[in-house]
């Protein structure tokens, strides 16, 4: 599976492509797209569509996971967040992928194990699972690649729930 998970922002909208290597996780890519405050906000959501686009069109993504929107106290913020996410997530729909949608605690949660982890904490353990013997230097793309993490432990938690469903029902039948 290949994922490509998103920490938006209207500022700073963080990537990350994770592939699962089955006993291991493997980071493909990852980067921040930058726009700059003073442009308009217009043209900022253009950019962080067609920018995910090209990262899209690269790695060829199975699912998108996008980072959910948080409560914010100010509502100006949270707005413009939930453009950011717009964007992103017109960009995968528009390709055909699958998108999901995790909020920052249960990003946290699959990462570190504890859903109010700081942010150090959660780039470190990214850079720990995927066996990066250096730092994510930029915040919002290590923030990225925990989404895509928390998407492929998620599915992984799904399938052998599944499973185990599945081999219930057929103790059942005999």
């Amino acid at each position: 599976m290949r994922v490509l998970g998103i920490d938006p922002g209207t500022i700073r909208t963080g990537y990350g492509v994770v592939s699962d290597q089955g006993e291991s996780l493997k980071a493909l890519d990852w980067g921040v797209i930058k726009t700059s405050s003073r442009q308009p906000l217009s043209q900022r959501l253009k950019t962080i569509y067609q920018e995910l686009k090209k990262v899209i069109e690269a790695h060829q993504p199975e699912v998108v996971s996008v980072e959910d929107i948080f409560i914010a106290k100010n509502v100006k913020s949270a707005l413009k967040l939930g453009h950011a996410r717009g964007a992103a997530i017109l960009a995968a729909s528009n390709m055909g992928i699958r998108v999901e949608e995790y909020t920052a605690l249960q990003i946290k949660q699959a990462i570190v194990g504890y859903g109010r982890a700081e942010k150090e904490q959660v780039s470190r353990m990214v850079c720990t699972l995927l066996g990066l013997s250096s730092t994510i230097e930029e915040s919002d793309a290590a923030d990225a690649l925990a989404a895509a993490i928390c998407h492929i432990h998620s599915a992984a938690m799904v399938n052998v729930h599944l499973a185990e469903k599945t081999q219930n029902r057929a103790r059942n039948y005999k």
